[in-house]
């Protein structure tokens, strides 16, 4: 069972890592300052803790969040919603931010600050070319190379992360950012969502199902008591590598007065880091391991996502959303990794807590027999609050935002969870109760 679930912990690792998880932890420890632990806390929960909750809700039930969302809720908002979320974790957000966070941490600190858009622009059209190339022809070498080069790269980081400790351990904090001094833990819960794990969890779901299907198990106990173990092995991997990568950031001397104006914050910290502990040269073995992690990463994302929409919409070829896909994140990439992730946020805090109540819908369903129309009244009333919630902040709608602020829990980011769960409350003594179906060993 250990041996299981070790297995497929490393291989979940493996694809969860990438460009968010390496620049968002730096960059809170930075901007948290005195703050810290709250901050890191707040991450840790969002950025993890629901994450993994996530893909083992999913891996338990071997026809994934599709049927559960489809039987709950209904089969066009189960369609919508999981193209929307394919979106955000395929050619909108994740796949321009892993070629933009390739360049960001690899190559700028080593072209410096000079015709920065035309460099980026050229190690785009050669990282997407290789990209689509893998895409149209997926093999078995992606999976070997992502298998190899990625715990190669994360033990990379720990030596980073364990020297820089030992370095800078003792350097005192900057002052938190106003956001941070205000609500460092609500801050921190909302950083996390920027590393799209929970919702790259609904889809690596079914990756985890067939993986541990290959392996083989004699009992339902066996299996279920393997996805914890996987749960566990991935918690604890992800925790110790984000608190590690936060007290770099935390501690770490930057200095922020001679970075370019459009730089980010995270990928600064790990390139100064890495050149001011093991010399300027360590700064290519760097640009190498972390373009070659980021590359797997997008062209995965490529082939996952260019499959779920030719299975959701047959009539358009593979090939031709993998072209499409592509092109998109091409074009994004190439705003740059700030731009990329100030225009995703507010797409995330409409879809994080969506995903958040389906997965403590299917929790409480386990347990209990809940309305379909109090689940569906559920996820709508969570919808529209963060809907509000993001048009109120976006366009400053003062009287929005108060309306918003009157939530409970609103000062922590969370103004949707007390209604989230009253709602679910609600589907108890709502009729046209139905039951989770129970898991059953093919």
């Amino acid at each position: 069972m250990l041996k299981k679930g070790g297995l497929t912990a490393l291989l979940l690792f493996g694809m969860f890592f990438g460009a968010g998880n390496l620049t968002f932890p730096p960059q809170l420890g930075f901007e948290s300052g005195g703050h810290f632990w709250p901050a890191i806390a707040g991450f840790v929960l969002s950025g993890v803790g629901i994450a993994i909750l996530t893909l083992v809700i999913g891996t338990l039930n071997p026809k994934g969040y599709i049927h559960e969302i489809s039987q709950k809720i209904s089969p066009k908002f189960a369609l919508v919603y999981l193209s929307v979320l394919y979106l955000s974790i395929g050619p909108f957000f994740a796949i321009p931010r892993t070629a933009a966070a390739a360049f960001s941490i690899g190559f700028s600190p080593l072209i410096g600050s000079g015709h920065t858009n035309l460099w980026l622009l050229a190690f785009t059209v050669i990282y997407f070319a290789l990209a689509l190339w893998i895409a149209m022809n997926p093999s078995k070498i992606l999976d070997s190379i992502g298998r190899i080069l990625t715990p190669v790269f994360a033990i990379m980081i720990v030596i980073v992360i364990v020297a820089g400790a030992l370095k800078y351990g003792g350097h005192s904090p900057q002052l938190a950012s106003q956001a941070y001094q205000a609500s460092a833990f609500g801050k921190g819960f909302l950083e996390g969502y920027n590393t799209l794990d929970a919702l790259a969890s609904v889809a690596f779901s079914v990756v985890a199902v067939v993986t541990l299907n290959q392996l083989g198990f004699k009992s339902k106990k066996e299996y279920i008591s393997t996805i914890w173990v996987v749960g566990f092995i991935v918690t604890l991997l992800f925790g110790a590598l984000y608190l590690g990568l936060a007290f770099l950031g935390n501690h770490f001397p930057l200095q922020v007065a001679g970075l370019p104006k459009d730089a980010n914050i995270g990928a600064s910290v790990l390139s100064q880091a890495t050149q001011a502990i093991f010399g300027s040269a360590a700064q290519i073995f760097l640009a190498i391991m972390v373009t070659v992690t980021c590359f797997t990463t997008t062209a995965g994302l490529i082939v996952a996502t260019g499959e779920f929409f030719h299975k959701a919409f047959p009539k358009v070829s593979y090939k031709t959303y993998a072209i499409i896909f592509t092109l998109i994140g091409f074009a994004i990439a190439n705003l740059g990794l700030n731009n990329i992730i100030a225009f995703s946020v507010p797409v995330l805090l409409i879809l994080y807590p969506i995903t958040i109540t389906i997965v403590m819908i299917v929790i409480a369903n386990k347990f209990v027999a809940l309305s379909k129309p109090g689940m569906q009244i559920t996820v709508a009333v969570v919808t529209l609050t963060a809907l509000l919630s993001v048009l109120g902040s976006q366009f400053k709608l003062a009287g929005l935002n108060a309306l918003i602020n009157f939530l409970p829990l609103s000062g922590a980011s969370l103004p949707w969870l007390i209604p989230a769960i009253l709602c679910i409350l609600l589907s108890l003594v709502l009729p046209d109760k139905i039951k989770s179906e129970s898991f059953e060993m093919e």
